[in-house]
């Protein structure tokens, strides 16, 4: 065999030598996660406590309420297109109304709100569902009568402004928001889950590490590949424990 051919199967046996010992530290990984099973419940239990803590005590929760509009085309349109198409265009273009700051004013002139017009437009959502002429109005607060009072206001005032500055025929409010009963956010199942699921990362990453960087010879087979030498035999600190024992006793008797 000429050395190119060796150097070949060389290169041949260490890669399968690599990918052998790849498999078997994939495996002891394995079993080392399941040997620290009770670490990655407890620190599970842990992550979910300090989120559910968090999400409990410290989010303050908010509430939707949402008022929806009905858009109608004007009746002096010189577009020549179907009702609902021209339903459709207006409706898109009047969700822009609502990031409009005279309407922000107005509201805030009725309501007395102390919010600002950046805030305002946090707070307010519109939306337009597709192939439809209803515009929804969802107003996000942390008081529920708040959020409907806001949402009806922002219909009534969008509708006013839409008549008079678009000169367009005034959209009607199709159906008045409700006081939300539940809160919107925060989703509290869904946070306790992905507290579970931090702590059971958290947990497989230190063990994970801690497994990377063991460099202990455990097995007489780990000494075989490393080194390529035959063990001739194993000597545990038990029987080493043992043996010291008995001769321990032999020379009490003595």
């Amino acid at each position: 065999m000429t050395r190119s051919g060796q150097r070949r199967d060389n290169t041949l046996r260490l890669q399968n030598a690599e990918q052998e010992t790849m498999e078997i530290d994939l495996a002891e990984l394995f079993i080392r996660m399941l040997d620290k099973w009770y670490w990655i419940i407890l620190s599970a239990l842990i992550c979910t406590l300090i989120m559910g803590v968090y999400t409990f005590q410290f989010v303050t929760p908010q509430y939707q309420s949402t008022s929806k509009l009905y858009v109608v085309n004007s009746k002096n349109s010189a577009i020549n297109l179907s009702d609902l198409q021209i339903g459709n265009y207006l409706a898109k273009d009047y969700t822009e109304v609502f990031t409009n700051w005279h309407v922000h004013e107005r509201v805030i002139e009725e309501l007395n709100l102390p919010y600002t017009y950046t805030e305002l437009n946090r707070m307010v959502n519109v939306s337009n569902p597709s192939d439809t002429r209803i515009l929804y109005i969802t107003v996000t607060s942390p008081n529920p009568q708040e959020a409907k009072v806001m949402a009806d206001t922002y219909a009534k005032v969008a509708c006013e402004f839409i008549a008079v500055k678009m000169d367009q025929e005034q959209p009607n409010i199709f159906e008045e928001a409700r006081v939300p009963i539940q809160p919107s956010s925060p989703n509290k199942t869904r946070n306790l889950l992905l507290g579970f699921l931090i702590g059971v990362v958290i947990a497989a990453a230190i063990i994970t590490v801690q497994f990377i960087s063991d460099d202990r010879i455990r097995t007489p087979e780990e000494i075989e590949k490393l080194l390529g030498l035959p063990t001739l035999g194993v000597v545990t600190e038990q029987a080493t424990f043992r043996h010291g024992s008995s001769k321990t006793k032999k020379k009490k008797k003595q």
